[in-house]
């Protein structure tokens, strides 16, 4: 067997944190922890999910946030041990997967509808 292939399946074995599904297009608010120095603290990257890539253990998404008129833009491990939480906030209707296009926008142009769920 492969080494990192033997390596990915101990991780994921190891690691069954249950995150919500969500999509391109969702808007999250994701709790991480920060070390700064001997301290720990937990804080909330709040955005719209732009993409989700990979798979097993390598699988990431990246959420983005306007942050006083500078879009910012933070890569999340699915199987990190920093990674607290994850809540879906908003369900986005978007037609595609990738939506650097976002990047370009800006004000209400910026805006993903909210899709309307089932019960």
């Amino acid at each position: 067997m492969d080494a990192i292939n033997y390596i990915h399946e101990q991780i994921q074995a190891g690691e069954e944190k249950k995150l919500p599904d969500f999509r391109a297009g969702d808007n999250v608010s994701v709790s991480y922890k920060i070390r700064e120095g001997d301290k720990e603290r937990t804080q909330i990257f709040r955005g719209d999910v732009i993409q989700i890539k990979g798979e097993g253990t390598t699988k990431t998404f990246t959420v983005r946030k306007m942050s006083n008129g500078v879009g910012v833009e933070r890569i999340f491990p699915y199987f990190s041990p920093n990674l607290d939480d994850v809540k879906v906030l908003k369900f986005g209707k978007v037609r595609r997967s990738r939506l650097y296009y976002l990047r370009a926008l800006t004000g209400k142009k910026a805006r993903i509808k909210e899709r309307q769920r089932r019960q």
